[in-house]
């Protein structure tokens, strides 16, 4: 797989395919999967509709999904937007980092997927 690994900001490759035994295929599948989850959707959705219970829990659902995947920003915004969300705090600006996380990471996956 022809990235920068070392460089990657958003996405810890040798970290990811370190926990599925190097098969960059399988990476590729799943991170295409991870695309099709809507999982940054279905956040704001359960943010927008004003349910904090079911905003963590999707939050939690994201956290750990790309932990799985190592997507460091998304997983590191996830994990703040959870705490904050279960603490009853202002998540706006967080959620504003996660969504400019979000388009970036996607943009490398694509290029990823397309390597």
């Amino acid at each position: 797989m022809e990235t920068n690994i070392n460089n990657n900001e958003n996405i810890n490759i040798a970290d990811a395919l370190a926990r599925i035994g190097g098969n960059e295929k399988l990476y590729k599948t799943l991170l295409g999967r991870f695309l099709e989850g809507n999982h940054l959707e279905v956040l704001n959705d359960a943010i927008n509709s004003g349910d904090r219970e079911e905003a963590t829990r999707q939050a939690h659902t994201l956290k750990g999904v790309s932990a799985n995947l190592s997507l460091v920003k998304i997983n590191t915004l996830t994990a703040e937007i959870e705490r904050l969300l279960h603490g009853g705090e202002d998540y706006e600006e967080c959620l504003n980092e996660l969504k400019q996380a979000f388009d970036s990471t996607v943009a490398e996956i694509n290029e990823i997927i397309a390597t």
